[in-house]
Formats: structure tokens, sequence, C-alpha cells
């Protein structure tokens, strides 16, 4: 299994784009997540810095500037997916990869409490 390193340029711009409200609340991550199709047409348009940016994780070992460097993607190259950083927690915590779980999720606690997400009883 490989192994991850928390992406600081890609939390940054997490917050950053959190901050100016350019997220989505309420998507199914499994049908908004980008394809690789639309990675592809992302990094013909876009440098990989800003690619890697979209990413949580570093792969350990993995060659900078390649697709596979970059992991635990939270948005659509446009805006954070609350969906994705639930995803992004979800699978890190499942994989044991513990710097980019809660990377993640004090992301996700942000936005929420950004967005003034609320929850019954709470």
């Amino acid at each position: 299994m490989a192994s991850y390193e928390v992406n600081e340029a890609g939390v940054a711009r997490c917050r950053e784009l959190i901050d100016a409200r350019q997220y989505v609340l309420d998507s199914e991550w499994s049908e908004r997540q980008p394809d690789a199709a639309a990675q592809n047409a992302f990094l013909d348009r876009h440098p990989m810095e800003e690619y890697a940016a979209w990413h949580l994780g570093l792969t350990v070992g993995a060659t900078d500037g390649t697709k596979g460097r970059y992991a635990f993607g939270y948005g659509d190259f446009r805006r954070v997916h609350r969906s994705a950083l639930i995803a992004c927690v979800f699978r890190a915590a499942q994989w044991r990869h513990k710097a980019v779980e809660l990377a993640a999720h004090d992301l996700l606690q942000r936005l929420d409490r950004r967005s003034g997400v609320t929850f019954p009883g709470g």
C-alpha cells in the first residue's frame, strides 16, 4: 500500500477556497469527482502546480510532476466539495494515513463553520 504525506500547498489552497466561499455543500462526490479525461483537460490548460493544489496528499516515492504523485482530491478544479472532504477523511482513516485524515478533517470543520452548516441538536 502506498504511503502519503500531507500536501501543504493543497491544504493552503483548500483553505483559501473555503474562505472565499468557493464550495459546494451538497453533491454526490462519486458523480462530481473529475475523471481522467477531466484531469487531463485541466492539465492541458494549467501547470502541474495548480493540479497539485487540488489534492491533500502526496504519494511518497512517486515522481514529482506526475498525476500519480497527488492523491486525495477535494474539488472539481473550480470549487471545494464537502462530499470530497468527507471522502478524504474516510479514505485516509480507512487506509491509516493519519496526517492526511486530520488535515481533511480540519478542512471539513473549517468549511462547516464558514458555511454555517448546522446539525439537529448541535
